[in-house]
């Protein structure tokens, strides 16, 4: 065992580097049956992206008087601030006191925007600061971590296609992701249509309270989602791109009819969405299978396979007002840098 691996004391400095990459729910999570332990209420099931990626160095350090936070270049205050040092906070549960942190973290997509970058960027957080505490962690228990900063970020803690599991305790002990099959069982594409880079105005999780507390549909969504989670794994396992497209579709729709339901009611969605989705369906109309995803967000992802990405792109760039797209494939689990590899 190295000096990287023993735990923080003194007056020592410790460092990690990890990088996670995002994911889309396919069977979405929305809803939480504890607020303060961040447990889902719905078990789901995400595609990990290979080119949506957080990179994220932590260095704890006894000399530092605060935790700094610095996402994309910009040094951030409040209440990002303090969701970061809450969650460092975890990996310290025994001592009064904990060293502070430098958080240094780089999303190479828009951040807050219904692309998952709170998913990778909790991965990425569990990953290296577990790392530069010295903390041995394996997959389940940086899962069960990450979904501590996020309820989507104990999927990005694996690659290919994961299952978030809903547990039954009170302590998050049952709740963790797993993964199904890895990113090279399947070779499909999901195109991301990037149709706003600012943040949301409700974020995820105040939207799923808003919905469990005011929704007049929300226990038939709770009813429905272990026959969604079974056919769609099944649908994976046995690469049945139709089925996984409808079951994509339904579970999507279901989502957002139910934040539409909230008092007030929550609507996502933009002008340029709405044209999206109907120029899929006309594509699916003439033969091109191609389905649509959107998280909490205004984005919309494509789900289809490989031969038909050129077409779709095609189709999507006559369309104003969207600003970039991007082509994703099935992405590998949350890492540390080849460096940390070799010191660790």
């Amino acid at each position: 065992m190295t000096q990287q691996k023993k735990e923080l004391d003194g007056n020592e400095s410790r460092s990690a580097t990890a990088v996670a990459h995002a994911n889309i729910a396919l069977i979405k999570y929305w809803g939480k049956r504890s607020v303060d332990q961040n447990l889902p209420a719905v078990g789901s099931i995400s595609l990990t992206l290979d080119s949506l990626k957080t990179e994220t160095a932590v260095r704890f350090d006894e000399r530092l008087p605060n935790d700094v936070f610095t996402l994309n270049g910009q040094v951030i205050e409040g209440t990002s601030l303090k969701r970061v040092s809450n969650f460092l906070d975890i990996m310290f549960p025994s001592q009064p006191s904990r060293p502070r942190a430098e958080v240094v973290s780089t999303n190479n997509f828009p951040t807050g925007a219904g692309l998952a970058s709170s998913a990778s960027g909790f991965a990425a957080l569990a990953l290296s600061a577990s790392s530069a505490a010295g903390k041995s962690f394996d997959r389940k228990m940086l899962s069960q971590l990450a979904r501590q900063g996020s309820g989507s970020a104990a999927r990005s803690i694996y690659g290919g296609f994961v299952e978030m599991q809903r547990g039954e305790t009170n302590t998050g002990s049952d709740d963790y992701a797993a993964p199904i099959v890895g990113e090279n069982h399947w070779d499909l594409r999901l195109i991301v249509a990037v149709t706003s880079q600012q943040q949301k105005n409700v974020g995820s999780t105040e939207g799923m309270n808003r919905t469990a507390e005011t929704s007049p549909f929300y226990p038939a969504w709770i009813e429905a989602q272990s026959t969604d989670l079974k056919e769609m794994r099944e649908a994976i396992k046995q690469k049945n791109f139709i089925r996984v497209g409808e079951l994509t579709e339904h579970s999507c729709f279901k989502m957002h009819g139910l934040a539409m339901s909230a008092r007030p009611p929550l609507l996502y969605w933009n002008a340029v969405t709405v044209k999206i989705i109907n120029i899929i369906r006309e594509l699916r109309t003439n033969g091109i299978p191609a389905y649509v995803t959107m998280d909490a967000g205004p984005q919309v992802k494509v789900l289809c396979q490989p031969d038909y990405v050129k077409e779709i792109k095609q189709e999507l760039s006559t369309i104003d007002g969207i600003k970039q797209l991007r082509v994703c494939k099935p992405g590998p689990a949350a890492a540390l840098t080849p460096r940390q590899k070799e010191e660790i």
